[in-house]
């Protein structure tokens, strides 16, 4: 897609600016790092924060458009529509994702565990593999997302974004702890992919602006395909500010699965199937997609 095509997202200059959602961990650098070469950046209100923060402020209306977390995403159904064709999700190991453990995770049962994330996605994914597939119930608290600290009270933790990251290629080997990744997890127990955050705008400004709501879907298109074929080049600049080397970063972009089509959507489904009725969701709740 050329400039011309994703130029001028909000339509009418007149027209105030789309505000759109950034979730600031790397997992999704590789979906905002191509607005600035197509210089789409420039036709977005941009909001940077965690995911669940951007959750909260789309389902408030304090956002037009966000990637919000599949929870949240199925919570407020009624109210927004997915973008087709991207989210963040996995087919197989995501990386960062993880349950750290001192111990085999057949034997956490009554165990405390921590939960260093405030995503409600990775959370729940996270209990449910435990209970279901491990058969255990732990003593789950909550605390703040560093390895040494939890690990010094619990006997596994629940870690995601960029601090999973570095447990899982850093502090978990040198401490000696196991690492189980939640979408390998969950790929080899369902056969599917898994999609921990969806794209969606708000169904209110989708009435109101529905070319500017079809660009921004564009636009993200674009810039996450341009990035996929620079990866390396992603990579290498964003090497520069984090702690992890670029021949990593580039085996994470391309390890992520950015695609929402009908596998990722069937993961979706079978995700909402087996937990909805704890999550705050009807098992059976339907996933409205643009266009759709």
């Amino acid at each position: 897609m050329d400039n011309s095509t994703v130029s001028n997202v909000a339509g009418d200059d007149r027209r105030p600016r789309p505000r759109v959602g950034h979730i600031q961990f790397l997992n999704c650098l590789p979906l905002y790092w191509g607005l600035a070469r197509t210089g789409t950046l420039l036709d977005l209100e941009l909001s940077k924060d965690t995911p669940e923060k951007l959750s909260e402020q789309l389902v408030r209306g304090e956002l037009d458009i966000a990637p919000v977390t599949l929870v949240e995403f199925l919570r407020n159904a009624d109210d927004l529509v997915a973008f087709p064709d991207i989210a963040v999700g996995c087919d197989g190991p995501v990386m960062s994702c993880v349950i750290v453990s001192q111990r085999p995770l057949e034997d956490l049962d009554r165990a405390r565990v921590a939960l260093g994330s405030t995503s409600r996605t990775s959370v729940r994914l996270a209990r449910l593999l435990l209970a279901e597939r491990y058969g255990v119930t732990p003593d789950y608290y909550t605390c703040p997302p560093d390895l040494g600290l939890m690990m010094q009270e619990a006997d596994a933790a629940v870690l995601i974004g960029d601090a999973a990251l570095r447990a899982n290629l850093h502090d978990a080997p040198r401490l000696g702890l196991q690492v189980h990744d939640l979408g390998a997890m969950w790929k080899e127990w369902t056969g599917l992919p898994f999609v921990f955050a969806v794209w969606a705008a708000r169904k209110d400004y989708l009435a109101a602006e529905p070319d500017a709501v079809k660009q921004v879907h564009e636009a993200f298109l674009a810039s996450r395909d341009l990035s996929l074929e620079e990866v390396t080049k992603v990579a290498e600049q964003a090497a520069r500010w984090e702690a992890f080397d670029a021949e990593v970063l580039e085996r994470y972009f391309t390890t992520l699965d950015f695609r929402f089509g009908p596998d990722q959507l069937a993961g979706v489904e079978e995700f909402a199937r087996r937990t909805g009725d704890v999550a705050g969701f009807p098992a059976d709740v339907k996933v409205e997609l643009l266009g759709g």
